[in-house]
């Protein structure tokens, strides 16, 4: 048959393929769905869909990874792909479908940040959108996919980062995936030149450890080191780092509540203010910001350790349950309350050692909740900042004369930390700053004092921050 011939023939239409349904990226997908629509947070939305997902897909361990990776990889390489699948499209971002940015978004991170190979990121990213936006939309991310595959990640940042010498802090913002005002926040508590700001941005889009932590007098760490594949902690007695792919969940202890889940940092600042110097009684402790009580029941067990009693108050009532779940078999007395602490129940004077962890921005926790970084705005912070002093300024009626409060926040932000710490001592005139260094036994590099502000790229721990002030009328 000649080639007009052949043209001329009618062609058999292929029959329509239904598209075939990936489980691990059907799973990434929704997660990501969730945290655009309902504001949700991956770490709390991606654990129950694994479960399930085992129970009912048969997800195994290297599938639970796999879906694991491919949500936190993509929230925390949000804004470089972004910028990235901004250059290969004829039309600004916020024209995009938001689904079809999710799915562009998870196939970017297979081209750029896995090492999938190129036609299998492109082709189970394709029939990703085939399943959940259709066959004509597949074909448009098919195309941007495919652009996006001609280079690697270095060379698209080369392409769409601006230089460093004409503009620093956006150049930093595309190159580590953090918007431009969370950079020059983070920069400006950090100080120093680019060597520190880059190594603490890249630290928040490293993995973070999984951390346990085991309640004195409830568990010891040879215990849960004999359960489970461990490293020793790096600065807290108490704390051991569980090796990648364990289930915390799968430890009787943490099941039982004689250990649980918590970030170093977390541990530290507890300690520090339960090993803070006192005079006179050391019979009453409070946490005014409990929920939702890691830091609860560890000084829970620190105060029975002492013969002490401790007092957990939580504003919601939900998280007030899980302060409760948290301190249940505490050896100790210990009352868990839900209450405002800046309308406190209590009479001033009442304790001798009190914590208020307080509400703020959550930028020292971007390794956890790489989402947030998308969500929060520098106005926010404006709305923290009268509940952060109020609550210092209760706690620190709160203890009697000689007391110690600790201020602390997961936000290394200087408008949060201190800031706040010297309007209410300015305005209160009632307390004076202790040197918390020393409490950090082993702890480098803390800084000029008399506050402690731990970095995830010095410290290995959340940006947590400690203000220790002891009450003097």
């Amino acid at each position: 048959m000649s080639e007009q011939a052949r043209r001329r023939t009618p062609q058999t239409p292929r029959p329509h393929r239904r598209p075939k349904k990936d489980p691990v990226r059907m799973l990434a997908f929704e997660v990501l769905r969730a945290v655009d629509e309902r504001d949700a947070y991956a770490n709390l939305v991606l654990p129950p869909l694994l479960r399930k997902a085992r129970e009912k897909d048969g997800f195994e361990a290297r599938d639970a990874a796999l879906a694991t990776e491919l949500v936190y990889g993509t929230l925390r390489r949000q804004g470089t792909y972004d910028a990235i699948i901004s250059a290969c499209v004829d039309r600004p971002l916020r024209e995009v479908d938001p689904p079809v940015l999710d799915v562009l978004s998870l196939g970017a991170h297979q081209l750029l940040g896995t090492r999938i190979p190129t036609h299998a990121a492109v082709s189970a990213s394709v029939e990703l959108a085939r399943v959940v936006l259709g066959d004509g939309r597949a074909k448009f991310v098919n195309a941007v996919l495919r652009k996006i595959a001609r280079q690697d990640l270095d060379a698209w940042i080369a392409e769409v980062a601006p230089p460093y010498e004409e503009d620093a802090e956006d150049h930093l913002a595309v190159v580590h995936s953090h918007p431009r005002w969370v950079v020059s926040a983070l920069w400006d508590a950090l100080g120093g030149g680019r060597a520190g700001i880059e190594a603490l941005l890249a630290a928040d889009n490293e993995r973070p450890e999984v951390t346990l932590v085991a309640r004195p007098g409830r568990s010891t760490t040879e215990e849960l080191a004999a359960a489970a594949e461990t490293e020793p902690g790096r600065w807290s007695p108490y704390a051991l780092r569980l090796a990648e792919g364990g289930e915390p969940g799968a430890l009787e202890a943490v099941r039982d509540g004689r250990a649980g889940v918590q970030d170093e940092g977390s541990q530290l600042v507890a300690l520090a203010l339960a090993n803070a110097p006192l005079e006179g009684p050391d019979s009453r402790w409070l946490d005014g910001c409990a929920g939702p009580g890691g830091k609860a029941a560890l000084l829970g067990a620190l105060a029975a350790g002492r013969g002490a009693a401790l007092l957990a108050s939580e504003k919601q009532p939900h998280r007030a349950r899980l302060v409760e779940r948290a301190l249940a078999g505490n050896p100790g007395p210990y009352q868990v309350i839900a209450a405002d602490g800046t309308r406190p129940p209590w009479r001033p004077g009442s304790f001798d050692r009190a914590l208020v962890d307080v509400p703020c921005s959550g930028l020292g926790a971007l390794r956890r909740r790489p989402e947030a970084r998308w969500r929060r705005r520098p106005e926010d912070l404006d709305g923290f900042a009268p509940l952060q002093r109020g609550l210092l300024t209760e706690a620190l009626r709160a203890v009697r004369v000689g007391g110690v409060v600790g201020y602390a926040t997961c936000s290394p932000h200087l408008a949060e930390t201190r800031v706040v710490v010297d309007d209410v001592l300015k305005r209160t005139g009632g307390g004076e700053l202790i040197d918390a260094r020393p409490l950090f036994p082993g702890v480098p590099d803390l800084g000029d004092g008399p506050d402690v502000q731990l970095w995830p790229h010095v410290h290995g721990t959340d940006a947590m921050y400690l203000a220790l002030i002891r009450r003097t009328s």
